[in-house]
């Protein structure tokens, strides 16, 4: 892993946050500069969710509102190295594999915890939609009865997530440890997040909605097992490791990785799935971060993400910067035109993403850019969506420039099939 490099060699030399390429780059070094990348992000994920744990713990032992203030913003601080890694996924099969264990959504809350009586009941899609394990330390699922007595890992990642097959019956990662922090946000477009008591963690006489045992109980573990989640990416992608292997194996196909998950991200994920789709119902349920109402930072780091693979940069928790030679150099070999022109949509996409990011900063939430008519709120997040949809257009350029296999990216019905989305 290369700490703090500074190319002074004969392959570049450092410019500020850019380096200009000035003799043949290796592709093989460009792919090494992308597995140090994801090593320290995974590492630095790890770290923040650690970080986390002990925040949860703190809450757990002794409820307060400090404590579950403190949780929050460890949550939220574990977010940002975490969404700078999505750009791993798509063109790396152990990643996307992987990826559903730490960051699926949307979920159906009802499954875990106590929800609103606006929520409703089971439906035809999921007979488990208000299963409500917490409260219930017997349950049936798919006319299995199950022994919940004690919350663990292993029940949550075994039995609980994705339970008859259901992919939004979410019981682990990132989200489901959000919704425990936050409860549900009942506010839909209007201001405010989820509004949970720490009471609902407080043990004995105080406790609110009940069960506040079995509630810390899945807490922790959900926890724990997010930790052990990211320990398994961190190793895939350090010294040895299987992803790093797989994309150092072959060259070009490591460049096709690499790509893949540019574009797909950028395209049918980030713009589609997370941004134009929401737009598009005006549904506050579509955003990525739903109960904290953090959805502008994971907007921001995603974005970010894409960048930095491009770029060959990353700057660490600690402020120590990764980097080496990388897709730019590359390019700007062969054609310094297209590279400026991607250069230029990235920034174009962060200016986007970063008016987002201030805009709920200063009080108008991203779910209340969802409202209907609300024009402002529309202009900022149609703004981002085609900043990233132009990236992935130059992306599709730069493929086809370094004489690589034609990559098809995620689409998403909202860019390429409007109609369907009302279907």
């Amino acid at each position: 892993m290369k700490t703090l490099t500074l190319m002074t060699s004969a392959l570049a030399l450092s410019l500020g946050s850019a380096t200009i390429a000035t003799a043949d780059t290796s592709r093989r070094a460009v792919l090494e500069t992308y597995a140090d990348i994801a090593a320290a992000k995974y590492s630095d994920s790890l770290t923040t969710a650690k970080t986390l744990r002990a925040a949860v713990q703190t809450l757990i032992e002794t409820p307060s509102q400090a404590a579950i203030d403190a949780a929050r913003e460890a949550w939220i601080a574990a977010r940002a190295p975490y969404q700078q890694t999505e750009v791993y996924r798509f063109g790396n099969p152990i990643v996307d594999d992987w990826e559903g264990k730490v960051n699926a959504w949307p979920l159906d809350e009802g499954l875990i915890d106590y929800v609103d009586a606006s929520y409703g009941g089971p439906t035809d899609a999921n007979a488990l939609a208000s299963l409500n394990v917490i409260a219930n330390p017997v349950i049936t699922i798919a006319g299995t009865q199950i022994d919940a007595g004690q919350i663990t890992p292993a029940l949550i990642a075994d039995t609980l997530n994705e339970a008859d097959g259901i992919e939004t019956n979410v019981a682990r990662g990132y989200h489901a440890v959000e919704f425990l922090l936050w409860g549900q946000d009942l506010n839909g477009t209007g201001p405010g997040a989820g509004q949970r008591p720490y009471t609902d963690f407080v043990q004995g006489e105080g406790c609110t909605h009940d069960n506040c045992d079995r509630r810390a109980d899945y807490l922790a573990a959900a926890t724990d097992l997010l930790i052990s989640d990211l320990q398994e990416m961190a190793a895939q992608w350090a010294d040895g490791g299987a992803a790093r292997a797989a994309v150092l194996a072959d060259e070009n196909q490591g460049l096709v990785a690499m790509l893949t998950g540019m574009g797909s991200l950028s395209y049918g994920e980030q713009a589609g799935e997370r941004m134009r789709l929401g737009l598009m119902l005006n549904d506050p349920e579509e955003e990525h971060d739903c109960f904290s109402d953090n959805t502008h930072n994971s907007h921001y780091y995603d974005g970010l993400g894409v960048q930095n693979v491009y770029q060959g940069r990353y700057v660490r928790l600690d402020g120590s910067v990764i980097e080496g030679p990388s897709l730019s150099d590359l390019l700007a070999e062969s054609n310094p035109s297209l590279d400026a022109e991607m250069q230029s949509r990235l920034d174009v996409t962060m200016t986007a993403l970063g008016a987002i990011k201030a805009a709920a900063e200063t009080g108008f939430a991203y779910d209340m850019m969802l409202e209907r008519g609300n024009a402002e709120g529309e202009a900022l997040i149609m703004a981002g969506v085609k900043g990233l949809i132009d990236q992935t257009r130059t992306i599709e350029r730069i493929v086809a420039a370094l004489d690589l296999d034609q990559i098809v990216f995620e689409g998403s019905d909202s860019l390429d099939n409007p109609g369907a989305v009302f279907q």
